[in-house]
């Protein structure tokens, strides 16, 4: 039985296709829910490389703010915000409203309990 060897960036691809519609989290967190806390900016690469794949929900991913700071990989200034709109997300200044009530986190929504 073969075992398929997954990188880094298909790991925070598979984290972010699991952030539910209009939830937002960061860079951050998905690099320490990985095991590498210190990551967060190969997990900004891996947002940056997944762009044109329409299963990988990138524009949930913001900074640890809420600062929609990879809007400019998404074609447009605006696409990424109005992404976010569309699940009914606030984004006032590049920055999502709320970001506290709506942030995601998968230490906390990916736990298995025992």
């Amino acid at each position: 039985m073969s075992q398929k060897t997954y990188s880094f960036f298909e790991n925070v691809w598979d984290v972010v296709r699991l952030i539910p519609p209009g939830r937002v989290t960061n860079y951050g967190a998905i690099a320490k829910y990985l095991g590498s806390g210190l990551s967060s900016r190969m997990v900004g690469w891996a947002m940056n490389a997944a762009h044109n794949d329409p299963t990988i929900p990138a524009h949930r991913v913001v900074n640890r703010i809420g600062l929609l700071s990879g809007k400019a990989h998404f074609g447009s200034p605006t696409r990424m915000q109005e992404l976010l709109q569309a699940e009914g997300i606030e984004v006032v200044n590049d920055q999502v409203v709320h970001f506290k009530t709506l942030y995601w986190d998968p230490q906390i929504e990916l736990r298995i309990d025992d």
